[in-house]
């Protein structure tokens, strides 16, 4: 049986993509986290450094993720609200104060404004004199996905791509080791895909970046080992390790046969992970604690690099420190506690794991051809194809909860008494006030006339060819901030209206 799987570390990597998995390195344990602004999340960051999280997971609130400046009219009342609220250069110096950047491993789930993050981080490491070099991330990056189930998209897609294929070409010269593209199926299945949909659109995504790389003239070798996957580890505890292992077989036999990868890293599936939000419930939130433990055993058994456990409150609020030690702790648990992390694959051979990895590389494989003939992601994102297939799955989900074919625990059976419930944590409005006061105060004290030389020429390379990080870089550099720099794009791109 063995033998005709294959083996772990192995060519199609249905296994996993090492050899020894686990038993020479556990998954990177990561909590996404970020609230408020940048001094109060680092606190929250020092406290997970402590807890024994293995890397820093960033969020960014949705001022920062759709290009808008804390002191904007559209931001008032969300700063710091979903995430951290970062404006400038110097808020990301505050994120990181007490942080060795080039000891920890970072990722930061920004997508729009992915290119001006990494340029904010990256000089903040050169201002300790870190050579950026060393540092180590990974950046979300997929505008893609944006269009298809998330929404915090700023330009149209096809400028959108060029920013994500710049950011690709310079960080593979300036900072090596980063992980320049996060490839997500994970909010395309928070949207209500199904798992061979999740599969599917997130492969054919990677695809239209893999693209767009090659048209720029990028060596396929070069880059592709730097492109990552994020993918949701759902409820349904044998579809989802078995959707880890299509994903990965399907991606190698894709980049092998469609691309002609040379180079075994570029043909490595390698995945983040993060427990299915869709699935926490407000109703009997203590449940939520073995939801979690189960999906995070998935995403174990399917191979996971890198995992975030979901904490048991958040869908009532964000999480507090008791609720994320005892996500973290899920994690610390199944790599210690439970055995699995001693046998590589360790389901690899079940009869219906096989069938079902076969079952969902059959299903995506047969979407990626129908978005081949579409025209690729691109046009089947602009004809609304993959944003309907996804709708239609939601829908039928629904209709199953609202008929209790699908059992939800203390939703459509089994409910309790909610009177006994737990402390949520509180946001202090505060902090959008100081958020605001320092942004302004920066503007005050920086180099105006600098800023807008750097604007300026950044806004004259957006209406050329020229590789935009360079223009970032120099901008951010002056304290330019988020909203000015996107703005400035804004007037070369336009905004996307769907």
């Amino acid at each position: 049986m063995t033998d005709a799987l294959g083996r772990p570390g192995e060519f199609p990597y249905t296994r996993g993509i090492h050899a020894e998995m686990y038993r020479s390195r556990l998954w990177t344990m990561r909590q996404y986290a970020g609230f408020g602004n940048a001094a109060a999340s680092n606190q929250r960051y020092h406290f997970l450094i402590a807890q024994g999280i293995t890397g820093l997971s960033f969020a960014f609130d949705l001022p920062t993720q759709m290009g808008l400046d804390s002191d904007h009219a559209l931001a008032a009342g969300e700063v710091g609200r979903v995430g951290v609220a970062i404006c400038s250069l110097a808020d990301m110096e505050r994120l990181f104060e007490g942080i060795p950047l080039d000891r920890v491993t970072t990722s930061m789930t920004i997508n729009s404004t992915a290119a001006i993050l990494l340029a904010f981080y990256v000089l903040a490491a050169r201002r300790r004199g870190i050579d950026a070099r060393l540092l180590s991330g990974t950046v979300q990056n997929d505008i893609l996905k944006e269009y298809i189930a998330r929404g915090t998209h700023i330009y149209p897609p096809r400028p959108a791509l060029r920013i994500v294929t710049d950011l690709v070409a310079w960080a593979g010269r300036e900072v090596p080791q980063w992980n320049t593209i996060s490839i997500s199926g994970y909010h395309i299945r928070e949207a209500g895909s199904t798992a061979v949909q999740e599969v599917a659109f997130t492969l054919a995504n990677a695809i239209a970046y893999i693209e767009a790389a090659l048209r720029a003239g990028l060596d396929l070798d070069s880059f592709a080992p730097q492109l990552s996957f994020f993918f949701s580890a759902d409820m349904d505890f044998l579809e989802e390790i078995a959707k880890f292992r299509a994903a990965r077989r399907l991606y190698a036999r894709l980049m092998r046969d469609r691309f002609g990868a040379k180079n075994p890293r570029s043909m490595t599936l390698r995945f983040h992970a993060q427990t299915a939000g869709s699935s926490l419930t407000a109703q009997q939130p203590d449940v939520n604690l073995v939801r979690v433990a189960l999906q995070a055993l998935s995403a174990v058994l399917g191979g996971a690099q890198s995992l975030h456990t979901n904490s048991r409150d958040e869908a009532l609020a964000l999480p507090t420190e008791e609720s994320v030690r005892l996500a973290l702790r899920t994690q610390q648990i199944v790599a210690h506690e439970t055995g699995v992390a001693a046998t590589a694959d360790p389901l690899g051979g079940s009869q219906y794991i096989e069938e079902q990895t076969d079952r969902i590389e059959r299903g995506a494989r047969a979407y990626i051809e129908k978005i081949d003939a579409l025209g690729g992601a691109l046009a089947a994102i602009e004809c609304g194809y993959i944003q309907g297939e996804i709708q239609n799955s939601a829908y039928e989900l629904q209709r199953q909860v609202e008929s209790a074919r699908r059992v939800v625990v203390g939703v459509n059976r089994f409910q309790a008494d909610e009177r006994q419930a737990a402390p949520t944590f509180r946001l202090d409005p505060a902090l959008e006030r100081e958020q605001v006061e320092r942004l302004r105060a920066l503007r005050a004290s920086r180099d105006n006339a600098a800023v807008d030389a750097a604007l300026d020429r950044l806004e004259r390379a957006a209406a050329g060819s020229e590789n935009l990080m360079p223009f970032l870089l120099e901008a951010a550099d002056h304290y330019a901030t988020v909203g000015e720099i996107s703005d400035r794009l804004r007037r070369v791109f336009g905004e996307y209206r769907e």
